[in-house]
């Protein structure tokens, strides 16, 4: 039991880091490179989606974009994996978690380096397998949620998440898919609820491993 706990909260950490580290190193890059963005024609308002937050790859700072990408689709995959043991103990493995899965996979996949969209460069292999990595986001990530969301309810501890994890499929899948200032809103509300969720996850097995710790 207790090496089950320790890997629970493993899983809970790495939900914890993955979104902060992801989400942390494209701030800060897009203030660091706000000059070289703008040279690929992107606008924080006008034109927000024009290569960002994957040109930031391409950018002098490119190897921390590189390393984000890979870092958060590692420990979001160690979070998936932890998450789905969890829930698993409440009843039949979820499909929702293996998606989510998949979706950290993707993540990772995106630190293959994007082909600037009006410079005149050729296209490449690389830019070809992160704009594959991107539909494979989207087509695993919300249809998990979707899918997860569904599952919660029938597991007491998680039922609680059930309605929030189903409105950020709601709010932040159009905003993915409709992109511009929307798709700012899909960055916060997705790493937002990666990071409820390992703490929800992190808080789950701090309750549990209290219920059953010995009396003194």
């Amino acid at each position: 039991m207790d090496h089950q706990w320790r890997t629970y909260k493993l899983a809970a950490a790495a939900g914890i880091i993955g979104p902060l580290l992801l989400g942390g190193t494209i701030l800060v890059l897009t203030l660091r490179q706000q000059a070289f963005l703008r040279s690929l024609r992107w606008d924080p308002v006008a034109a927000p989606t024009v290569d960002w937050p994957s040109g930031l790859a391409l950018s002098p700072d490119g190897p921390w974009m590189i390393a984000a990408f890979l870092g958060s689709g590692a420990l979001l995959g160690v979070f998936a994996t932890g998450l789905h043991q969890h829930l698993a103990a409440y009843g039949q493995p979820p499909w929702g978690t293996r998606l989510i899965g998949t979706a950290s996979v993707a993540l990772a996949l995106l630190a293959f380096k994007t082909d600037p969209t009006y410079l005149p460069t050729p296209r490449t292999t690389a830019g070809a397998i992160h704009d594959g990595a991107y539909l494979l986001l989207g087509l695993t990530l919300f249809p998990g949620l979707l899918l997860l969301a569904a599952e919660l309810r029938h597991r007491p501890p998680w039922r609680a998440f059930a309605l929030p994890t189903l409105l950020v499929v709601l709010l932040a899948a159009p905003a993915f898919a409709v992109k511009g200032l929307a798709f700012y809103s899909f960055l916060v509300l997705v790493l937002s609820w990666f990071l409820g969720a390992a703490l929800w996850l992190w808080h789950q097995t701090q309750a549990s491993a209290q219920a059953h710790a010995p009396r003194k």
